[in-house]
């Protein structure tokens, strides 16, 4: 008959330990490996595998370590946890560090029974990371089931990754090139998202009719939507199909109040009232119409509105913040500025004519077409917009356009010619879709300009090269400047061939053995939307590895703006160099936030805005839009985006300017023309409002229902339980130190060669940092800050070089017989004058059984903690000393050397009466038991549902993993104390 194990209890199969779980039944017990994660659990079935009860086999006296063994075997434990038995039940296992500042909407989510949340912190402070948190924590308390995440579909694979390196969360890609694979799979009748519960899905794709229903009717009861502020419409301005569909979807799925919903978007208004009312309807139906100025609206809404500046959270946890002390300071290094510089270049003679013929001809089509009805007004207006916009971006890009037959040709009615002209020459703020964006627009309106067209772009076609092409010339010049100066730049283009013609004139070329004007250690690389996604981060990572780690290399990345949005390039790049002017300033901001964000090493991003001041266009738009919005940046803080219509109506003002009125006219004349005049006045007045609304939100609706002190003794508990930076810092130096690696100190951590350590520890390295680092003894960097680039290793317990570190420290600890050094023993004899009287520490292990209550259903959990006791005296007469003390004792160092007879003699007189603390250590079990119930209790305050039946209480007995004996250095023990 086979035996019952309950939950909890250890037992030994498979040649290891595991822990039972509240899942078993007595026929097939399920089974976590101790210490290990939920991804590593088993099931084993007795009747046919051996499965025997285990007892944690006691140390043994013998193997005795030195000063540091305590305190490496107790970080190696704790770094292995995955299983945590505190409020936050996902933080244990996750693969992330949150920053104090991120676990604020977590605790907001956790508050509510179902979570509706809009999530608007700045860009760069960690919004995917926020609402990931969110998830992970939904799902591993069993409040989720199932997971959707609604984006663009060029941010779908970064959500993807994001989600599975970081969260452990494996999400399936819905998308229009991914969608047909997986419906091939479903049986029938059944739903793609039935089949796949966790899915990051292109918003793009699904808000269709054919898809949205079906999506609707079978969405995950946990839904996030990315870059939220695109998917809603205001009330008093023309709205596209796209944004009235994309808010549809969302109203549906919003309607059900059961539904957890996360909202992400840095810019929550985008210049509209009504809007914002609109999106916060989404939260909840009420905040669409309450009244935001009054107490009790506020307070509404500060339950479900996240919304902060990187100043309010480049420091936190300080005195500043009304808290007693420093102790739990966090500082977030984001760069303290950017840089901002405007260089200018002057058009050649020959491609002034150019330009000054291509204005004509356009001019004279726009005339035209006016007689000619509305329908060829708006084709030839598009037209023209296109091949100004390429003349002054490339000559590449102008022969193309030239060559091309326009877009909007093919249109059958002017809002027909409107909806497809306009995004290949405009810059939209509020466009998710800028896939196929970035493509060079056509020109060609009628079959007999072909020719006149032909011949205008044979003339730009023989521009190329800096001699005639004197914005590529400057371009050169302010590359070198950068490069110079240690800077890796990004080049940001509007159309496709004019980041390939850059590409081409910048690079070198093996091949050819052509040398770039760069020189020959600078590698420079084009990513257009010719490539994938997926393609386009492949790209940058072959341009990181190909510059090495050589400090004179230098990375040069030509990008369309298909990298504007979600594409984090902080950890290659630190200057931008915008080479076309967008025609919305928000676009430039975007691009800017691709390395101006937490994690960028630099202090100060450079950034450059390459104009021609004599073609007409760019001096205009730079000094009426771009430093005006910089200008509103600087003063509150934040970006504010300026209305699309209002920035389509300066523009559309300075090429009728320059189409109708002729190039002869002056500056003043552009600014005192009736159109120009009521245009800008119209973007004024709007602009303002926004900037005007949004500074009074920020101080309206600043994060005030979680309070800094509450989200401190948070941390602190989870530090308690988990451990810190310092402890992480300490534990990697000591514990690679002991096993043969040579450390060399940086200026933000140090750098490890291990190819002299146990193949053991070599082993467990490989899989991580890769095997050709470990057996070319290639130096592995450690940093002290988070926010690594690949290949580097975060001083954080969740990084994964830490836990293959803290895994080897451990399994040598607890095998005598293990082949190498051994950095953490069970047993240690030290003699100090750190204690007075003979003090013994103790590393004892609990296991708790936890039950959380959920809307659906109890939740069985066993979880685990590691705790350090301390006693003066023999353990039968023991004085229990108080937590800071037992602590404190893991610095103590020794003073005089312990004979390796003696320690052992004294080690086995601890060892063999150690069961008389039993009864203390059982009722030390209780008292962590009624406190993680508190804290359980404490962070779900806000709904007694969710609160009612949760129960935690300690598996007995208690493991006692360590016993480290401190010895006075004053020759003997004091008197009254026996031995």
């Amino acid at each position: 008959m086979a035996l019952t194990y309950s939950a909890g209890s250890l037992v030994t199969a498979r040649g290891r330990e595991w822990v039972v779980l509240p899942e078993s039944e007595p026929d097939l017990l399920v089974l976590r490996p101790l210490g290990g994660s939920d991804d590593d659990i088993a099931a084993v079935f007795p009747a046919f595998e051996t499965v025997k009860g285990a007892e944690f086999a006691p140390p043994e006296p013998g193997d005795l370590g030195d000063q540091r063994a305590a305190g490496l075997l107790r970080t190696a434990l704790r770094v292995g946890f995955r299983s945590g038995a505190g409020p936050f039940r996902s933080l244990a296992g996750i693969a992330v560090e949150p920053r104090a500042y991120q676990l604020v909407p977590l605790l907001m989510a956790l508050r509510q029974k179902t979570v509706r949340m809009l999530i608007s912190d700045d860009v760069g402070i960690g919004k995917t990371v926020e609402a990931g948190l969110i998830a992970s924590e939904l799902l591993a308390q069993g409040e989720a089931t199932g997971l959707a995440v609604l984006c663009s579909p060029a941010l779908a694979e970064q959500w993807q990754q994001e989600l599975r390196s970081k969260f452990g969360i494996d999400a399936e890609l819905v998308l229009s090139s991914t969608v047909s694979r997986l419906e091939r799979g479903l049986d029938l009748g059944q739903s793609l998202f039935d089949k796949y519960p966790q899915v990051i899905v292109s918003t793009d794709f699904i808000k269709s009719t054919r898809h949205r229903d079906d999506f609707v009717r079978h969405c995950p009861d946990l839904v996030i939507v990315d870059e939220a502020h695109t998917c809603v419409t205001s009330d008093d301005s023309k709205v596209s199909t796209q944004n009235q569909l994309r808010y549809e979807l969302l109203r549906r799925v919003a309607e059900d109040a059961e539904r957890h919903l996360l909202l992400v978007t840095a810019t929550p208004h985008s210049g509209k009232e009504s809007a914002f009312r609109n999106l916060l309807g989404l939260v909840k139906p009420d905040l669409a119409q309450v009244d935001l100025d009054s107490e009790k609206g506020r307070k509404l809404l500060a339950q479900h509105f996240v919304a902060r500046k990187r100043a309010d959270v480049r420091q936190y946890l300080t005195k500043e913040n009304g808290l007693a002390d420093d102790s739990l300071a966090e500082r977030t290094a984001f760069p303290s500025d950017r840089y901002f510089k405007d260089e200018t270049y002057k058009l050649s003679p020959e491609y002034r004519a150019l330009l000054d013929d291509a204005i004509a001809y356009a001019s004279e089509r726009v005339e035209e077409a006016d007689g000619q009805g509305r329908r060829e007004a708006r084709i030839a207006w598009w037209s023209a917009i296109a091949l100004l916009r390429s003349m002054v971006s490339s000559p590449r890009a102008a022969a193309q356009t030239l060559r091309t037959r326009s877009a909007a040709a093919v249109a059958a009615s002017a809002e027909e010619a409107d909806r497809l002209g306009a995004p290949l020459t405009s810059d939209s703020a509020d466009s998710d879709a800028l896939e196929g964006m970035d493509v060079a627009p056509g020109a060609e309106t009628e079959e007999n300009a072909g020719s006149r067209l032909a011949e205008l772009a044979e003339r730009a076609q023989a521009l190329e090269g800096p001699a005639q092409d004197l914005k590529l010339k400057a371009l050169i010049k302010h590359l070198k400047a950068l490069l110079a100066d240690g800077y890796n730049p990004i080049v940001f283009c509007r159309y496709i061939p004019t980041a390939e013609y850059l590409a081409e004139q910048l690079g070198n070329d093996p091949e050819t053995k052509k040398r770039g004007p760069l020189g020959a250690r600078t590698v420079v690389k084009a990513v257009t939307g010719t490539l994938s996604p997926q393609q386009r981060i492949d790209r940058i990572e072959e341009l990181a590895a190909e510059a090495g780690e050589d400090t004179a290399a230098r990375r040069v990345l030509i990008a369309t703006d298909c990298l504007s949005e979600g594409v984090n390039l902080q950890h290659h790049f630190d200057a931008v160099l915008h080479y076309d002017l967008a025609w919305n300033p928000t676009r430039h901001d975007q691009r800017e936030g691709r390395v101006d964000r937490y994690g960028q090493k630099r202090d100060e991003v450079r950034v450059i805005t390459l104009y021609g001041d004599d073609n007409g266009i760019d001096g205009k738009v730079l000094e009426v839009l771009i430093k005006k919005h910089r200008q509103i940046k600087k003063d509150l803080g934040i970006s504010v985006s300026v209305p699309d219509e209002m920035s389509t109506g300066v523009t559309d003002a300075i090429v009728e300017w320059l189409l109708l009125r002729g190039r002869q006219g002056q500056q003043e004349t552009l600014f005192e023309s009736d159109s120009f005049q009521q245009s800008f006045a119209d973007l004024e007045q709007d602009w303002n409002s926004a900037a005007d609304r949004e500074k009074a939100s920020r101080s309206r609706f600043a994060q005030r229902s979680i309070h800094p002190e509450e989200v401190a003794r948070e941390v602190a508990s989870v530090r308690e339980a988990l451990g810190g930076a310092g402890e992480i810092d300490t534990f990697v130096r000591e514990s690679l130190n002991a096993l043969g690696a040579v450390l060399r100190d940086s200026d933000d951590g140090f750098a490890a060669q291990v190819r002299g350590t146990p193949m053991g520890l070599q082993d467990a390295l490989a899989p991580v940092v890769g095997a050709e680092t470990v057996e070319r003894d290639r130096p592995i960097p450690f940093r002290s800050s988070p926010a690594v680039g690949r290949g580097e290793a975060a001083l954080v317990r969740t990084d994964p070089v830490v836990g293959a570190l803290a895994s080897h420290v451990l399994n040598a600890a607890l095998d005598t017989q293990a082949d190498g050094a051994r950095p953490a023993r069970r047993c240690g004899v030290v003699t100090t004058d750190a204690v007075t009287t003979r003090t013994t520490l103790l590393l004892v292990r609990y296991r708790f059984h936890l039950t959380l209550p959920s809307r659906n259903g109890e939740k069985q959990v066993v979880a685990e903690d590691a705790r350090l006791l301390a006693f003066e005296g023999a353990p039968r007469n023991a004085v229990w000393l108080p937590r800071e003390r037992a602590v404190e004792l893991l610095e103590a160092q020794a003073t005089e050397n312990t004979a390796a007879a003696s320690g052992e003699r004294t080690m086995t007189r601890i060892l063999d009466q150690l069961g008389e603390v039993t009864p203390h250590l059982e009722s030390y079990g209780d008292e962590l038991a009624a406190e993680l119930d508190a804290s359980h209790r404490r962070v779900r305050t806000a709904s007694g549902e969710i609160v009612r039946g949760l129960s935690v209480t300690a598996q007995k007995p208690a493991d006692i993993l360590g016993t480290y004996v401190y010895l006075p250095a004053t020759a003997s023990v004091p008197a009254g104390v026996s031995a």
